[in-house]
């Protein structure tokens, strides 16, 4: 990764244009063609450098609400459980982890109902031997954004 990817994703991370053609809007910016900066981003995305690129909404506001789940599922098990529950909308993030309760997930959904419905769903339909359904009672958002453009990756903006 050279100086200009690091200036490109210290860019996107921060102040992404909501323009009809974006890279275009940032290759002006830093003295590139719209055309380098997509395929320089689409280089980053490839290698795992950028996982993804999307606006972040405040789900309560939207009227929507969350639970973070922890499942324990055996080993042998893990993959399919994976699988069926990354298929379901609303999962926002699925992960292992090293833990009594080795599965972890967040899930999304228009109503408490609708998220317990799809909870029961998983506990019927998948090899879970245990569940925890964890709600959020406060709510924090950090966001941490990198000036990468300095040698230090030092942080540009941290609020909670």
């Amino acid at each position: 990764m050279d100086i200009l990817d690091r200036r490109i994703l210290t860019h996107i991370q921060k102040d992404f244009p909501i323009d009809s053609r974006p890279y275009k809007e940032i290759g002006d910016k830093l003295g590139i063609s719209e055309q380098e900066v997509m395929d320089r981003v689409k280089h980053l995305k490839e290698t795992g450098i950028i996982r993804r690129i999307g606006g972040v909404f405040d789900s309560r506001k939207l009227g929507y609400h969350s639970t973070l789940c922890a499942l324990q599922v055996a080993e042998e098990n893990l993959q399919e459980t994976a699988d069926r529950i990354n298929a379901i909308p609303g999962v926002t993030h699925n992960y292992i982890r090293d833990h009594q309760y080795n599965m972890w997930f967040t899930l999304i959904g228009p109503s408490e109902e609708y998220l317990e419905k799809t909870l029961q769903d998983i506990k019927r339909e998948s090899p879970v031997e245990k569940m925890l359904n964890l709600p959020a009672v406060d709510f924090f958002k950090i966001n941490v954004q990198f000036n990468l453009e300095s040698s230090k990756k030092e942080a540009a903006e941290t609020s909670i």
